[in-house]
């Protein structure tokens, strides 16, 4: 069930946040584990491909994960949550949800919640 324009509390972002970065950080580790498993240079050459096909169904069904919280997925591992007059905003690995920043300025805007 996807939550699309959905908007949060802070409240309610909070709560959503540990699923958020449970789905990140297991996505992350899949792409390592992708990565760690080859031994060589040219092994990673020959295999390029399909370790990128691979990697990008991870991070298509981490966004589809994301998404269907309510979460607006702003780039590679970074997630917003509307708040109705801005954005809540974490990026892995940040260890929790301390950032906001308004529509307008986007990432670079971020300031620290208080």
């Amino acid at each position: 069930m996807t939550e699309e324009g959905r908007t949060f509390s802070y409240e309610e972002a909070l709560d959503t946040f540990p699923s958020v970065r449970d789905l990140t950080e297991t996505a992350v580790r899949q792409i390592e584990a992708l990565v760690n498993r080859i031994q060589s240079r040219d092994e990673m050459e020959q295999r390029k491909e399909e370790l990128e096909e691979a990697t990008k169904s991870i991070i298509e069904a981490w966004a589809e994960e994301i998404a269907s919280i309510g979460c607006e997925v702003k780039g590679l591992w970074l997630v917003d949550w509307d708040s109705g007059d801005g954005y809540y905003c974490w990026r892995y690995p940040e260890a929790s949800l301390s950032f906001y920043h308004s529509y307008e300025d986007g990432f670079k805007g971020r300031v620290p919640i208080n």
